[in-house]
């Protein structure tokens, strides 16, 4: 069996091209505190919130980065999937954006695919991990699909709720992808972005589950179970592929 991989410094050049540099590896120094846990910066600001299902037993976690929409908070990111976290051993990280909402949106790749990096790795130096996906809400939907394409061979699958778009500026592996959509929304109109990102998608390959439903802009709580079933369905193929 090969050694684990193990985390090194983001270079410049790669998170201004989205790329992750964080894989997992064996944890440095096991942890057993579970619950929700804070991850601060070095000058006390919060740089993310993690959720972490007990026991800590060393049994492996499916990760799960859930990203908050723009001027949302990590505990938007978190919810997503707080309802099933305990009962399917996910372990949930959500981190807050530099500013007011993602860098891509702002002026491009940088300092948030450098804060997620950090945050992976603090969780990944205590907790043992064996596969991962990334998900998010609007801004954070996009964002999800973004780094989600250019990262497919670190994200097995991205769960994207009302998104705008998605530019990955280079792209790896083919994570399986769920789109959801309300097609009342008014503040990401539904003709000019998933009815367009989708057909993109497929024909690109991705495999996609797309759902419309009638509302607005929001998360409803049966698309929410229609996520989590897929998500769970897929994590079901995977391990029986094994």
């Amino acid at each position: 069996m090969s050694e684990p991989a193990q985390p090194h410094p983001q270079p410049e050049e790669n998170s201004g091209h989205g790329r992750l540099s964080v894989r997992p590896y064996a944890p440095v120094s096991a942890a057993t505190t579970t619950g929700l846990l804070p991850l601060d910066g070095p000058t006390g600001e919060l740089l993310a919130l993690a959720y972490v299902p007990a026991p800590a037993d060393g049994r492996p976690y499916h990760l799960a980065l859930l990203l908050h929409g723009a001027g949302g908070s990590p505990r938007q990111g978190l919810d997503l999937l707080l309802p099933i976290a305990d009962e399917r051993r996910l372990l949930l990280v959500a981190p807050k954006s530099a500013s007011g909402t993602w860098d891509l949106i702002v002026d491009g790749f940088g300092p948030d695919v450098r804060r997620i990096d950090r945050v992976l790795e603090e969780i990944l130096d205590s907790y043992p991990v064996e596969r991962m996906l990334v998900g998010g809400f609007s801004d954070g939907a996009s964002y999800a699909l973004s780094i989600g394409l250019t990262n497919g061979d670190l994200f097995d699958a991205v769960l994207a709720f009302s998104p705008g778009f998605a530019a990955p500026l280079l792209a790896h592996g083919q994570p399986r992808v769920y789109v959801s959509h309300g097609t009342d929304d008014r503040v990401l109109p539904i003709d000019v972005c998933s009815r367009r990102l989708v057909p993109r998608l497929e024909a690109l390959g991705y495999p996609v589950t797309y759902e419309e439903f009638e509302g607005g802009h929001e998360v409803p709580e049966r698309i929410a179970d229609h996520a989590v079933s897929w998500l769970l369905a897929g994590a079901r193929g995977a391990t029986s592929a094994v």
